[in-house]
């Protein structure tokens, strides 16, 4: 879609124009899937999330700058009604620090073979509190410090959710001798997980650790 397109979309939707608003549901519909599905259990939920998230979009889209890019703006909302929706359950999962963390061995790990859809499947088998903390730092590219803003937890107890994430994601990939025909995987994320991932450019940043932590 052309910018001036967009911006025509985006004026009608400001004017509540039915049409418009149709049209830039259809035209971010899988972006905004994409992103929801890895925050939610199944896809009936993110389908849930993502409407919420949509109307949301529409009630606040005269408050969007179009000297910015439109793509993270709705990306943003959809992470932040994603962990709306799932707040509540989260209060359940944050219990450790990172002292209470089991040592994670070094050493070179069978993931090379792996690609991004095989990753964001063991992803979404995850617990919720994990499942949060490892999207928002290994995918969205937020820190510690701002991840504990954002879902009202301590700094380290983000840093053991995704030191535990971690963990269970290198165990799947030690005991699974091929990731994408696993059955214990949701047989519903039937998406393009390329359309969610921005900031990650090969899968050893999903797993490994870099220098922000």
């Amino acid at each position: 879609m052309g910018e001036k397109e967009l911006h025509e979309l985006i004026n009608g939707c400001i004017n509540q124009d039915r049409k418009c608003q149709k049209e830039l549901y259809k035209a971010f519909y899988g972006f905004a899937m994409a992103i929801c599905l890895r925050y939610a259990g199944n896809r009936d939920e993110a389908a849930e999330v993502m409407n919420r998230g949509f109307l949301k979009v529409l009630t606040h889209i005269s408050t969007y700058n179009e000297t910015q890019p439109f793509k993270p703006w709705i990306g943003r909302i959809m992470i932040n009604t994603s962990i709306d929706f799932y707040r509540s359950k989260l209060k359940l999962a944050y219990t450790e620090d990172i002292d209470e963390a089991d040592d994670i061995s070094g050493g070179d790990l069978p993931d090379k073979n792996l690609n991004y859809e095989d990753l964001l499947k063991m992803v979404q088998v995850l617990p919720q509190g994990y499942r949060t903390v490892f999207n928002l730092f290994a995918i969205e590219g937020y820190s510690h410090e701002e991840i504990a803003v954002m879902l009202h937890i301590n700094i380290g107890t983000s840093k053991s959710n995704l030191h535990k994430a971690r963990q269970k994601l290198k165990a799947m990939i030690l005991t699974t001798d091929g990731a994408a025909n696993n059955t214990n995987y949701p047989n519903d994320t039937n998406y393009t997980p390329m359309a969610a991932i921005n900031k990650v450019d090969k899968p050893g940043v999903f797993l490994n650790k870099d220098n922000r932590e």
